[in-house]
């Protein structure tokens, strides 16, 4: 009934699994269809100084050439430049403003005549005669001295020259042009005169607005026809200025003519069976040849993500008209999976991304070829990011790969070197300069997805770390021990071609729980053994709970997942032998608990974990051999290692016979190196 439950379990997170894929590569797509433009119209693609590469083009309707935005612009331009613009005159501001004075100095200016106030007032009202401007207006209007503005009075409008009107400062200054009150500066700067000279010309937006628009619309948007049944282009004619816009006039007609939601909903269709069949492949690949990373939610994620953001980039980039896209650091998709996973499935993926995207952009032949020549050159370049410098290299390679096949293409297509594009190196210069971006950003990549870079292991295996010195000071034999089980699984790991930095920095790492209670453990006892007082259930629940100490000084010291397994895998779900046989021993008759003696678990998952457990255990019984010889070492070796593999602890893991048998003559000569053993010398019979 056990089995039975445990079946329908499985089944159940394998139903949750497939089904949580599935949800991941349709929203994928989704969100990638959802962000390609779908404009209507023609599907050319033809630029300025390009050959036309189509079949030869006839018209099929009438149609109007269009004049450029650039000529449009201009001729816009300049005839708002001798646009006049409207203002409506306030007669009631003067009347108001020359009142407040009277009203302000009925009884005459301290110190100054009566005659004073009729003078200001008299230079009042030619300056309202002639008009006051807000400063802003008279910066915008005031170019020159022959610009002209319309003065509406009542149902008249006047042409008034700006150099005749005034600003509320130059108004100020006009009535000091009286040389009797300029003789008064003085006293008459107390009456504050500018708080009585305010703008009685008031810029009339509407109507501006209006005139301007009519204005515009007066200008003909094309100079020319192309007659029905007249050919455009020919197969290999040179698209100049004038062809370009005969053909960008033909695609406009064309989307104006058609029925843009039947034509969009065709191209969306499109869209949708091209994006489903790359995802779909890309998945196949994934499922069959990648099997690994589908247990692997958040590595699985991170390759969908990579997959997405490119084409939503290029999309908003073609449909706004941004720069040119071969500023986009694509390389940094095979970069960041090769660095965290591998390099067959960092091609691909870039693969399948630059087909999507090529669906976007202009010119697919050329884009393809020189973004696929740059994701190889980025993988090639880049087998392990172990130094800051490598980045630097391989943006540099990628700006070389990607400029010479660019070049390499355009000589094939001009046949000579003086009609070569030269615009397009720089965007690829830039696009070398933001893939440098790639190192900052694979911090980012670690931390939201659950990735370990290289750097970060380098910076983890670095024995100076806090913990590490830790441990080398609290349990020196325990670090001792680490340091040999490092090296020795290292070199293991480099000869079967397994992650020989990983299996280092796990293998550092993985008694670090021994330092709850070091003396517990034989490695840093000096002759007395606190375990031979204990019950054995006791003593060898003592042994196993360095695993459970070990999992929370990695969370306290946030060590990644993956060095965290090697915690957990070293001793897999075996057992603490010594205790458990003794136990037996001292109790024949009974039916034993076997629980209180087993390691929590699991077995090695990866062949890195079933390296460290082979490298472990064999380091450790090591240390107990009565006499190194080269028999002693080889017998121990091939007994503790078949006994794990009779026991079942590498039936999860990858690992081959073929890897196993290599580690067993890597532990065997390296223990012979570290003991110093020596050839059995054969005694004389007699």
């Amino acid at each position: 009934m056990r089995k039975i439950k445990n079946i329908n379990t499985y089944d159940n997170h394998s139903l949750r699994n497939n089904a949580s894929r599935a949800v991941l590569v349709i929203i994928t797509m989704a969100i990638i269809v959802w962000f390609m433009p779908r404009t209507s119209g023609m599907s050319y693609h033809y630029d300025v100084g390009k050959p036309w590469s189509y079949k030869s083009l006839i018209a099929d309707f009438d149609f109007p050439v269009y004049k450029s935005e650039e000529l449009l612009q201009y001729e816009q331009d300049s005839i708002l430049a001798n646009y006049e613009p409207y203002y409506e005159y306030n007669s009631n501001v003067e009347k108001t403003q020359i009142a407040k004075f009277i009203d302000a100095y009925k009884d005459g200016i301290p110190g100054l005549g009566q005659e004073y106030v009729r003078i200001i007032c008299t230079q009042l009202h030619k300056i309202y005669q002639a008009g006051v401007i807000a400063a802003n207006d008279y910066s915008r209007v005031h170019k020159d001295s022959t610009s002209m503005i319309r003065v509406i009075n009542g149902k008249i409008a006047t042409n008034i020259s700006t150099s005749g009107i005034y600003t509320p400062l130059s108004g100020y200054e006009q009535i000091f042009s009286d040389p009797r009150l300029e003789a008064q500066r003085q006293a008459l700067q107390k009456c504050n005169l500018n708080e009585f000279i305010h703008s009685n010309l008031k810029y009339d937006k509407e109507r501006n607005k209006t005139e301007q628009e009519d204005l515009l619309s007066s200008i003909p948007i094309a100079n020319g026809m192309v007659l029905s049944g007249q050919k455009i282009i020919d197969r290999g004619d040179i698209v100049d200025e004038q062809l370009y816009r005969v053909l960008s006039s033909f695609e406009k007609e064309s989307q104006r003519r058609k029925s843009n939601t039947e034509e969009i909903s065709s191209i969306l269709i499109g869209q949708i069976f091209y994006v489903t069949l790359l995802i779909l492949v890309f998945t196949t690949f994934i499922a069959l040849f990648r099997r690994d990373y589908f247990g692997k939610p958040r590595a699985l994620m991170m390759v969908y993500v990579m997959l997405t953001i490119f084409p939503i980039i290029v999309s908003l980039m073609v449909e706004n008209q941004f720069l040119s896209v071969y500023m986009i650091p694509f390389a940094i998709t095979p970069i960041f999976i090769r660095v965290f996973m591998d390099s067959r499935t960092a091609f691909v993926t870039h693969l399948i991304m630059i087909l999507i995207c090529a669906a976007i952009v202009k010119y697919q032949y050329e884009f393809i070829i020189i973004q696929l020549v740059a994701g190889l050159t980025a993988i090639y370049s880049l087998r392990e990011l172990t130094q800051r410098a490598q980045m630097f290299r391989t943006a540099l390679f990628v700006t070389l790969a990607s400029s010479f096949v660019c070049l390499a293409l355009q000589l094939i297509q001009n046949n000579t070197i003086y009609d070569i594009d030269t615009s397009i190196y720089k965007f690829l210069i830039i696009n070398g300069i933001l893939l440098l971006f790639a190192y900052p950003l694979m911090v980012v990549v670690e931390k939201m997805f659950g990735f370990v870079s290289y750097v970060t292991l380098i910076e983890l295996s670095n024995t100076n770390k806090d913990l590490l010195q830790q441990l080398s000071e609290v349990a020196p034999g325990t670090f001792q021990h680490s340091i040999m089980v490092s090296n020795l699984a290292a070199e293991i790991a480099s000869k079967i071609g397994a992650k020989a930095l990983l299996v280092r920095t796990g293998a550092l790492y993985h008694d670090i729980g021994k330092m709850y209670d070091p003396v517990l453990f034989t490695e840093n006892q000096a002759g007395v053994n606190p375990l031979d007082k204990m019950p054995r259930q006791e003593a060898a629940q003592a042994i196993i709970k360095h695993i459970s100490e070990g999992l929370k000084l990695a969370e306290k010291h946030n060590l990644p997942n993956i060095i965290k397994d090697f915690i957990k895998t070293h001793h897999g779900e075996g057992k603490a032998k010594f205790f458990y046989i003794e136990y037996q021993n001292e109790h024949p008759n009974e039916k034993i608990d076997e629980a209180p003696f087993t390691y929590p678990g699991p077995n090695p998952m990866t062949s890195e974990q079933a390296i460290l457990m082979m490298a472990d255990g064999v380091e450790a019984a090591s240390r107990s051999i009565k006499e190194y010889t080269e028999e002693s070492i080889s017998q121990l070796v091939n007994r503790i290692i078949d006994t794990q593999i009779t026991e079942g602890y590498f039936r999860n893991s990858p690992i081959t016979f073929k890897d196993i048998s290599i580690a067993k003559q890597v532990l065997i000569e390296r223990l012979k190196t570290v003991y110093h053993t020596r050839t059995s010398y054969p005694e004389l019979k007699k």
